[in-house]
């Protein structure tokens, strides 16, 4: 039965086609967007998407309302407008957008990263954007899902509860409430902070690249990255991070999940320490490492997630020495400034804020 909400689709990757070949089964007019026409020709010729999924889950030809590289077309007439590219390209994107929006339109980042949408709603307000819309972003992203040809793609698993905020979060409910209908797992995240620095991608993918470097270059990613690249030593260098982590939250105010409790909680994995929990989980066997250190886990983590933080800890009086060094390393690795690059608070707007007007800004949307 058709539904009456619209959905955009910004992405056409692996998971931008699964999202958008899932809300059109369910029966929601989408239209699928892509910047290079010639990654979305055959969709567009197919007029959908072929997906496949796990035992039970959503399968079948997707039929598109629309399949674009003309993003005013796309925005036209969309209702929620589903960001799902890399968080580094979510500044070109609100960019790009900024023209095209409308009163009422509902954007949200999967995921933010860290400070997505704080960083997304700056550009707009630079833009001049005069429509009134809601930004808001994911803690992670809903699927686990890959391309298997230009117009085919593949859900391995959709997960069970994913923790969204909108910027105020004043908003997240009407959020909810527009969105449950379709996707039941998104719940209250809190604020955008909470969804921002509980980003567990942060403290697991760039630390773990980093000092398996060798390893990645000589084998082109042939181990087990969670289960072999997880040693006593590396795994005690990811406890410190996360400490750091949590000890940056707990100065704004809020009560950051450790790495513990977040494997307990999504995997059932428990142990004394991380290098236990992680190998006593059984989601992490088979996932192997990044063929080359060319990868989002530096290229994209490090700037748009461990460089906000290690910001956020300098602004609020935590050390973050563990986190600088890796930070530090993917510079030297991939001959760049990542701290240039990456979200400076300068670049969020909120270098001058104090905690509690902060957190007044994330809740309430007050600038002072």
């Amino acid at each position: 039965m058709p539904k009456n909400i619209s959905f955009t689709v910004i992405g056409a990757g692996h998971g931008g086609k699964a999202m958008a070949a899932h809300l059109a089964l369910m029966g929601y007019p989408v239209t699928l967007y892509n910047r290079t026409p010639e990654n979305i020709k055959t969709i567009k010729a197919r007029k959908g998407i072929e997906l496949e999924s796990f035992p039970g889950g959503p399968h079948g030809f997707a039929k598109l309302k629309k399949c674009t590289s003309d993003l005013k077309e796309a925005l036209s007439d969309a209702h929620v407008v589903m960001v799902v590219v890399p968080s580094s390209a979510h500044r070109e994107i609100a960019q790009n957008c900024a023209p095209y929006l409308v009163d009422g339109q509902i954007i949200i980042l999967h995921p933010g990263r860290t400070c997505g949408a704080i960083e997304f709603a700056k550009v707009l307000r630079d833009a001049n954007c005069s429509a009134q819309v809601i930004v808001a972003e994911a803690e992670t992203f809903i699927y686990a899902s890959r391309s298997i040809g230009p117009a085919h793609v593949r859900i391995f698993s959709i997960k069970d509860a994913v923790p969204l905020a909108a910027l105020p979060a004043t908003h997240t409910h009407k959020v909810l409430d527009i969105i449950n209908e379709a996707y039941p797992q998104f719940i209250d995240g809190g604020n955008v902070l909470q969804t921002g620095l509980d980003n567990m991608g942060a403290i697991f993918h760039p630390a773990l690249t980093i000092l398996n470097a060798g390893w990645i270059e000589s084998t082109k990613g042939n181990f087990q990255f969670y289960i072999d690249g997880v040693t006593p030593s590396t795994a005690r260098v990811l406890e410190v991070l996360d400490r750091e982590r949590v000890t940056i939250a707990a100065a704004l105010g809020i009560r950051a999940t450790t790495a513990l409790d977040w494997l307990k909680m999504a995997y059932d994995a428990k142990g004394e320490n991380l290098y236990e929990a992680i190998h006593a989980n059984p989601g992490y066997y088979g996932i192997m490492a990044p063929p080359r250190l060319e990868h989002r886990y530096i290229f994209e983590d490090v700037p748009m997630s461990l460089v906000p933080i290690a910001a956020l800890g300098k602004r609020y009086g935590v050390e973050t020495r563990a986190i600088e060094s890796i930070i530090h390393l993917a510079c030297i690795i991939h001959r760049t400034d990542y701290w240039r690059r990456g979200r400076t608070l300068e670049k969020l707007g909120i270098e001058h804020l104090s905690v509690s007007e902060l957190t007044r800004y994330v809740n309430e949307g007050v600038l002072p």
